[in-house]
């Protein structure tokens, strides 16, 4: 006597359901916004890691990858070129002004401003600026730089004193 299991109609269905919605701007052939343009998503299971060529970004995924694992590979990959993007951005812009590059901070927020300062020594900045222009982006983190506070000389009148004097008594 066999036993047979069949398999829950609706776990089939999920399972087998591999076409990407039409309503889904997540699927091969999509269209990207990166750096003022447009990149085309291929998905490519002969690379291990995501790889931008020209303007296309081959994603490491099957072509049976659901909308949102190719949206998480292609965020996740904006969010990696958006911060190394940034970080160049900022350590140049810093050298411009003549003072020590803030560190960054990457924001998700749905609303806010594109570079916020945070802690005097913090830029905060969201992902998305990535798919702007590289002049916007070197703008938008300039102004930033620039309004946070001097280094250095600070006149705070309670803190402790600075003397040539250390030392001796």
């Amino acid at each position: 006597m066999s036993v047979s299991r069949s398999r829950d109609p609706q776990l089939s269905f999920r399972l087998g359901n591999t076409q990407a919605e039409p309503a889904s701007p997540w699927h091969e052939g999509a269209q990207l916004a990166f750096l003022a343009g447009r990149l085309r998503l291929v998905l490519d299971t002969r690379h291990k890691d995501a790889l931008r060529e020209g303007d296309t970004l081959h994603l490491p995924l099957p072509p049976e990858a659901t909308p949102r694992q190719i949206q998480d590979g292609a965020e996740a990959w904006l969010r990696q070129e958006a911060k190394r993007r940034l970080l160049e951005i900022i350590e140049q812009k810093s050298a411009l002004a003549g003072r020590r590059p803030p560190r960054l901070a990457l924001s998700f927020a749905a609303r806010g401003h594109w570079v916020e300062t945070q802690n005097g020594d913090t830029l905060r900045c969201n992902w998305r600026l990535i798919e702007h222009a590289l002049p916007v982006i070197e703008q938008a983190v300039a102004r930033a730089i620039a309004a946070l506070p001097m280094e250095g000389d600070s006149a705070d009148l309670f803190g402790p004193r600075q003397s040539g004097t250390a030392g001796l008594h």
